[in-house]
C-alpha cells in the first residue's frame, strides 16, 4: 500500500489497528517554542566581555587570600585579605552606579558569625568572625511590579587545602572568582536598562566556612519581606581548561535545582506525592526558565549555541552551595556550575611540580579558567534576569478543578498584580515523565481583576499542567503549577 492510500485508510475502522492515534494532549495545542529575543536585551548581552571578566578574576586573585577568617587578621600585607576584596567589590558596584547616574543602591550586609551559637559548621569558625556581603539593587520602575525581585550571586571568599588557613595563598579563581565576575558583569550590562521589576546583584562571603554569608542574607530577605522570585547562584562556572581534559563541554552549563521544597511541611509533601508534582517546585520551574531563555538567545545552530543542562537534584554529591540558603528560607533558587570540574584546582594549596615531573599543578589559578566560557554563563544569567524582570508577574491562585470524574481539564487563575495591557497567558503541559514543558496553548486575559478560566479536552490524569504570564513583547514569567 503506498503512502497516500495508507493515510486515507487510517480513517477507516478496519485500518485502525495499523494506525498510530494521537493522544488527546497532543491534538489541541502547539509545541513549545523559544520566544523571540528582545533586541534591547540582546544588545545589553553584547557588552559582556571575556576581557573584563579576566580582569575581574585576576584582580580577585591578587588579594592573596580571600579566606573568610582573614577578616579578623590585623597584620596582613596592605591590600591583602578578604576585607580588601570586599572594599574592591563595593567600589566596582559604585563605579557601575556612577556610570548609570546613580541607578544602583550599593549596600553591605555586615555581621559577626559566632561559633558559640553552634551548628554543623561551627568548627570552621574558630572565633567570632566578621562576614561582609556586598550587593547592589537596581530598583524596578513600576510601583507595583518593583516588589518582585530577581537576584544573582557568587561567593567572593576562597580557601586552600586547610579551610582554617587565614593567611596562606588561596587564589579562588574558579571557586568562586568566576561567580563574582558573573554578578559584576550582569550589573554592568543590565544597569544600562530599566525594568518594571527589581534586580539584585550580590557577592557573598562565608561560603567555604558553611554558607554563613548567604544564610544571613537570605534570612534578611525573609525578614524584610523581599518578594524574591528567583535566585541564580553561580559557583564554579570557569569552564576548567586543564590541559588534556577532552571531556569538558563548553556549549552548556549545569543548572541544579531542588525538587521538593526545603520548607515543605509533611502535609505538603503528601500532596506533592499524590499529585505527582515532585519535579515542579518553584526552583525547578526557575531551572526550566533558564533553559527556555538559553533556547531563545543562544539556540542550537547559531554562531554561539549555549544551553542549560538541567540536573534534577539540589547540588552535586558531597558538595553544597549558596542556593541552599535561599531554598531554606522558601525562595526559588538554582545553582549554575561548569560541566566538568577538576578537583586539583579546587580547595588545594598552590603547588607547582618539580621540573620533569608529570604531577599536575595544584591550586585554583586563573590559568585554568576559560574567560570566554564565563562570559557565556554571564550572558545567560543576564538574559534570564532581564526576561523575568521585564515579564509580568506570575499568575496568582492557579487551581485545577478536580470535583468531577471527567476527561477534560478546567484551570482557573487570577492575573498577576499590576498586570498591564497586552498581558496574556500560556497554558503549558507535558507528559508526567517529561523533564520540560512540551505543549502550549495561548489564553487571552479575562476581565480586569477577574478569574481567568479555560477548559481543555485533555485528561488531567496523563499530564502536568502549568500557567505563565506573557506580555505583548513576549517576555515570559515563571510557570506556576496548579
Amino acid at each position: 500500500m503506498n503512502l497516500p492510500s495508507t493515510i486515507l485508510a487510517c480513517g477507516l475502522a478496519l485500518a485502525a489497528p495499523f494506525c498510530q492515534a494521537q493522544p488527546d494532549y497532543a491534538l489541541h495545542a502547539a509545541r513549545v517554542a523559544p520566544a523571540k529575543p528582545d533586541p534591547a536585551i540582546a544588545k545589553a548581552l553584547q557588552t559582556i566581555t571575556a576581557a573584563r571578566i579576566e580582569q575581574t578574576i585576576k584582580t580577585l586573585v591578587r588579594f592573596g587570600t580571600r579566606n573568610t577568617l582573614s577578616s579578623m587578621e590585623t597584620d596582613l600585607p596592605r591590600g591583602q585579605g578578604i576585607n580588601a576584596a570586599a572594599d574592591w567589590i563595593t567600589e566596582q558596584f559604585e563605579q557601575i552606579s556612577k556610570q548609570c547616574g546613580g541607578c544602583l543602591e550599593v549596600r553591605r550586609d555586615v555581621f559577626i558569625a559566632n561559633p558559640a551559637q553552634g551548628g554543623a559548621w561551627a568548627g570552621r569558625i574558630p572565633q567570632p568572625t566578621r562576614i561582609t556581603n556586598v550587593y547592589a539593587i537596581l530598583q524596578g520602575t513600576d510601583p507595583v511590579q518593583a516588589k518582585r525581585m530577581y537576584l544573582v550571586t557568587g561567593h567572593y571568599d576562597s580557601r586552600n587545602s586547610n579551610v582554617l588557613d587565614a593567611r596562606g595563598a588561596a587564589p579562588g579563581a574558579n571557586d568562586d572568582g568566576s561567580g563574582v565576575a558573573v554578578s559584576l558583569e550582569c550589573a554592568r550590562a543590565l544597569s544600562k536598562m530599566r525594568f518594571p521589576a527589581t534586580l539584585v546583584f550580590v557577592a557573598v562571603a562565608g561560603e567555604e566556612q558553611g554558607l554563613f554569608g548567604s544564610a544571613h542574607l537570605a534570612h534578611l530577605a525573609r525578614e524584610q519581606d523581599w518578594h524574591l522570585e528567583a535566585v541564580l547562584n553561580n559557583d564554579i562556572v570557569g569552564g576548567n581548561t586543564t590541559p588534556g581534559d577532552r571531556l569538558q563541554l563548553k556549549d552548556r552549563v549545569r543548572v541544579f535545582s531542588e525538587g521538593i521544597p526545603a520548607t515543605a511541611t509533611a502535609a505538603q509533601m503528601r500532596r506533592l506525592l499524590a499529585l505527582g508534582q515532585l519535579s515542579d517546585s518553584p526552583s525547578r520551574e526557575l531551572a526550566r526558565a533558564v533553559a527556555d531563555t538559553a533556547r531563545s538567545y543562544f539556540p542550537a545552530g547559531s554562531g554561539s549555541p549555549f544551553s542549560a543542562f538541567l540536573v534534577f537534584r539540589p547540588d552535586r554529591y558531597l558538595r553544597g552551595g549558596d542556593q541552599s540558603s535561599f531554598n531554606d528560607e522558601g525562595f526559588a533558587a538554582v545553582r549554575l556550575t561548569e560541566w566538568r570540574e577538576d578537583y586539583n584546582h579546587q580547595h588545594q594549596n598552590v603547588v607547582y611540580p618539580a621540573a620533569g615531573s608529570h604531577a599536575p599543578i595544584l591550586g585554583d589559578l586563573p590559568q585554568f579558567v576559560d574567560f570566554h566560557y564565563v562570559a557565556r554563563v554571564a550572558r545567560l544569567n543576564a538574559a534570564t534576569l532581564a526576561t523575568l524582570a521585564s515579564a509580568p508577574g506570575q499568575p496568582r491562585k492557579v487551581t485545577i478543578d478536580v470535583r468531577n470524574l471527567e476527561n477534560t481539564t478546567t484551570l482557573r487563575w487570577k492575573a498577576p498584580a499590576g498586570a498591564g495591557a497586552g498581558v496574556h497567558y500560556e497554558v503549558l503541559w507535558r507528559e508526567t515523565t517529561a523533564p520540560d514543558w512540551q505543549f502550549v496553548k495561548t489564553v487571552e486575559p479575562g476581565k480586569p481583576g477577574g478569574i481567568v478560566s479555560v477548559t481543555l479536552p485533555i485528561s488531567k490524569d496523563n499530564v502536568i499542567f502549568g500557567v505563565r504570564s506573557v506580555d505583548a513583547a513576549g517576555h515570559r514569567s515563571l510557570a506556576v503549577v496548579p
